[in-house]
C-alpha cells in the first residue's frame, strides 16, 4: 500500500482505495476533515449549512461566517420571481400521471389537441444553415461525435444570427443558460474579423462587443474566462433567469447596446422564462399602456441613485428549443394563446407530457427510461425526454401516431410563444436548424422586430 503524498492527509480512504489528498498544517498527520484520527482533538460535527462537511465543534460560530454554503447577499440585478408570470387567477388541478388516464380519456385529450391545433401551420421548414468560422472544428479528427453534434448545432446557429442581420458588433449577446459558454464562444470568433462593423448607431459603439452569459449553476471548464480580446466585454452572472432583472445589469447600462438574446437548448420553461426576462417589462402595472414595438427592457429602479441609460432596444433573439414536458403554466408566455383555444392548464400539463411521445414515441414501450434532470437551465442532455407509456396509448395508438402527437403537442405549446413574440411587436418562426440525426429537439425559434431597424415605434 502507497504512503500518503507529503503534504497530504494520512487517512485512507477505503471506499477509493487510496490516501485523503487533503492538505495538512504544519505538524499535522491528518486534515481537518479527519483529524478526529489524531487522539484528544475537538469534537468533529456536520456543518448545519451543509451536511457534506464537518467542523470544529468550537469553531462553529466562526465557520458559519465564512461557510461556502451561508446566504449570500443578493446581487442587485435579482429581483425574486421578475420573470415567473403573474400567480393571479391560477388554479392548477392536481396533476395526473398520464398512466392513470383511461383510454377515453386519453381520446378526449387527443380530440381537444387536434382541435387546438386547427389552422395552424405546424411544419416546420426545414433551414440548416451554417457559418464557416466553425468549420476548421468540424474538419477536425480529434473531435468525436459528441463534439461534431454540439458543433453543427452552434455553426447553424451562428448561421441563423448571420442570415437574420443579427451577427456583427456593436450588441450585447445574451446567452440564456449559457453552461460552459460555448455559444458565446463561437460568436466571439465569428466577429473578431472587421467584416462585422456594419451596425448602425454611434460611431464610439460600433466596434464594442459584449457577451453577458446567463448560467443558474456553478460549471466547471467554463470558455468565458479565456477572451481577453480589447473591445469585448464578457460578463457571467450566475442567476436563475426567473430572477434576473435585465435593466439592473451594470454593463448592459452603462453602452446601451442593442440586445440579441440566445441560447442553444434551453430547457423547458427556462425558454418561457428568457422570453419574459428579454422582453418584459418589469413595473408594467395592470390596465396601463402595453410597451411599444421597439422598447428598452424596463427602466432603472431608481432613476435619482443611478442616471445611467437603460439596457439597448431588443434586436432579436435566436433560441434552440428543447423539452416541452418540463414546461410549467405558471411561467408559459403563451396562456392566453391557449385560453382562447378552450384549453387551459390541465390541458397544457397533459400536452407538456405527451409531448415526449415526439421523441419516444419509437422506442420499445418495454424500454425504461429515467428523466434525467438537468443541473443548469439548458438541457446538457439534449434528448432526456421520459417515456410514459400504458396500455391504453398502447391499445389505440401507434408508434408513429404517439410521435406524431407529441409533435403536435410541441407545436402547440411553440404557437403560444410566437403569439407572445408578436404581441410584443415581432415577426417570430420555427426553423429545423440541424438534422433529426444529429439532435430530436432540433427546432429553432427565431424572432425580429417587425419594423425595421429605425423604423418607427408602433404600439400594440
Amino acid at each position: 500500500m502507497a504512503a500518503p503524498l507529503p503534504g497530504r492527509c494520512g487517512f485512507f480512504v477505503e471506499k477509493k482505495k487510496r490516501y485523503c489528498k487533503m492538505i495538512v498544517g504544519s505538524g499535522k498527520v491528518f486534515c481537518g476533515e479527519h483529524a478526529t484520527m489524531e487522539g484528544g482533538l475537538c469534537k468533529r460535527i456536520v456543518c448545519p449549512l451543509d451536511p457534506k462537511h464537518t467542523v470544529d465543534e468550537d469553531k462553529l460560530e466562526k465557520h458559519l461566517k465564512k461557510c461556502n454554503s451561508r446566504e449570500k447577499p443578493k446581487p442587485v440585478y435579482y429581483v425574486e420571481n421578475i420573470n415567473a408570470g403573474s400567480t393571479e387567477g391560477d388554479e392548477m388541478p392536481p396533476e395526473v400521471s398520464l398512466s392513470e388516464l383511461s383510454r377515453s380519456q386519453l381520446e378526449s385529450l387527443v380530440d381537444k389537441l387536434k382541435s387546438g391545433v386547427k389552422g395552424l401551420h405546424c411544419e416546420v421548414e426545414e433551414q440548416v444553415l451554417s457559418h464557416p468560422v466553425v468549420q476548421k472544428e468540424l474538419d477536425d479528427p480529434k473531435n468525436g461525435d459528441s463534439a461534431h453534434k454540439h458543433l453543427k448545432q452552434q455553426s447553424s446557429i451562428l448561421g441563423h444570427l448571420e442570415e437574420q442581420g443579427m451577427l456583427g458588433r456593436g450588441r450585447c449577446f445574451i446567452e440564456f443558460g449559457a453552461g460552459r459558454g460555448k455559444l458565446s464562444h463561437w460568436i466571439h470568433e465569428a466577429l473578431k474579423t472587421p467584416d462585422h462593423l456594419e451596425t448602425p448607431g454611434p460611431l464610439e459603439t460600433q466596434d464594442e462587443l459584449q457577451m453577458l452569459l446567463v448560467e443558474r449553476s456553478s460549471t466547471r471548464f467554463k470558455v468565458d474566462g479565456k477572451h481577453q480580446d480589447p473591445g469585448v466585454q464578457f460578463e457571467r452572472l450566475q442567476v436563475d433567469i426567473q430572477h434576473l432583472d435585465l435593466s439592473r445589469v451594470q454593463m448592459l447600462r452603462l453602452k446601451g447596446l442593442p440586445l440579441v438574446g440566445v441560447g442553444k437548448h434551453l430547457c423547458g420553461a427556462a425558454t418561457d422564462l428568457a422570453l419574459r426576462c428579454l422582453l418584459g417589462t418589469p413595473g408594467l402595472k395592470e390596465g396601463t399602456e402595453p410597451p411599444s414595438k421597439r422598447f428598452k427592457t424596463s427602466e432603472p429602479a431608481d432613476p435619482e441613485c443611478n442616471p445611467t441609460p437603460g439596457p439597448g432596444p431588443v434586436q432579436g433573439l435566436v433560441v434552440a428549443l428543447c423539452c416541452h414536458h418540463r414546461c410549467e403554466w405558471h411561467h408559459y408566455v403563451g396562456q392566453q394563446f391557449f385560453l382562447q383555444r378552450g384549453l387551459g392548464p390541465s390541458e397544457f400539463s397533459a400536452f407538456c407530457r405527451m409531448s415526449s411521445w415526439a421523441t419516444c414515441g419509437l422506442r420499445p414501450t418495454n424500454q425504461e427510461s429515467q428523466p434525467q434532470v438537468p443541473t443548469n437551465q439548458r438541457g446538457d442532455n439534449e434528448e432526456h425526454e421520459p417515456v410514459e407509456e400504458t396500455d391504453s396509448v398502447n391499445s389505440f395508438l401507434s408508434s408513429s401516431e404517439r410521435e406524431q402527437i407529441g409533435r403536435l403537442c410541441k407545436r402547440l405549446i411553440d404557437s403560444g410563444r410566437l403569439q407572445f413574440l408578436k404581441s410584443r411587436g415581432f415577426d417570430a418562426k420555427l426553423s429545423q436548424y440541424v438534422d433529426a440525426q444529429v439532435t430530436l429537439e432540433n427546432v429553432l425559434l427565431t424572432a425580429v422586430p417587425s419594423s425595421p431597424p429605425g423604423g418607427p415605434a408602433v404600439s400594440e
